[in-house]
């Protein structure tokens, strides 16, 4: 790409995704002539997470092992993933709370009705010493995702989806239910942290959420945003950084009529 040859990178990124496809569904089943003979079982993949003590400290969220779970430099991509989804008086669904950034911001926005879906047990302590759990218009989900929206009867006109310790699988997942809880004039978007450290990975991956969605039967659309230089000093006192690149892709999903 630096050197000009758009052409060649673009099957580059087809072909990554090309393997990647085949490499999903070999991890999903074993085939014997034509038939499936094996599923392999899922795993609660963020259990780790979960079993984790989680601490919060000048603006950052970490586990004990020191992985910035989120920070606060996320602050300016949360203000446009909230403008995507929040129109006054309407019904709001964040899955992750976090620092509780983007839900602070949906408060903002008056809705009706705002859903907030948080699996540690650390973080939702914070939400009910913050107040979050008596608020009139918000609705705490205590759990995961995968388990608590099983029950709940609700559509949503905006989605917002932001975990840690899960995989794309996981994301793979969300969306495959997402036309069950989001509605038809609705709008969903999620953060974008896929391969977040590799140029060639993330356009990889943002091209599959794209093809899969788009097979769903949504619309998908990417807003490239520029992202201030991360120092040294911003991730100090973690273990890895989690973004390294220099642009952000804030996506716009709807329906696709």
């Amino acid at each position: 790409m630096e050197n000009g040859h758009v052409e060649l990178y673009e099957y580059l990124v087809d072909t990554g995704c090309r393997s990647e496809f085949i490499l999903s569904l070999l991890g999903q089943k074993i085939v014997e002539d034509g038939d499936v003979i094996e599923t392999k079982d899922k795993i609660v993949a963020n259990q780790g997470y979960l079993n984790r003590k989680l601490f919060y400290s000048e603006g950052k969220l970490l586990d004990s092992d020191g992985n910035a779970v989120m920070m606060g430099w996320e602050t300016p991509l949360m203000k446009i993933h909230s403008n995507i989804i929040c129109k006054k008086g309407k019904k709001i669904l964040n899955v992750g709370f976090g620092l509780g950034i983007i839900d602070t911001m949906i408060q903002e926005s008056e809705p009706t009705l705002h859903t907030i879906i948080e699996a540690h047990p650390d973080v939702y302590q914070k939400m009910v010493d913050d107040g979050w759990t008596t608020k009139p218009n918000v609705t705490v989900l205590f759990g995961r995702w995968q388990d608590v929206l099983q029950d709940y009867q609700e559509t949503f006109d905006g989605i917002f989806f932001d975990t840690f310790g899960e995989y794309y699988d996981d994301l793979h997942d969300f969306h495959q239910i997402l036309p069950n809880i989001l509605n038809e004039d609705g709008v969903y978007t999620f953060f974008n942290g896929l391969c977040g450290t590799n140029q060639f990975f993330h356009d990889v991956s943002c091209r599959i959420v794209e093809l899969e969605l788009r097979e769903i039967g949504f619309n998908v659309e990417f807003e490239e945003v520029t992202v201030d230089e991360l120092g040294d000093d911003v991730w100090k006192d973690t273990k890895r950084a989690y973004w390294s690149l220099p642009t952000y892709r804030v996506p716009t999903v709807t329906f696709d009529f």
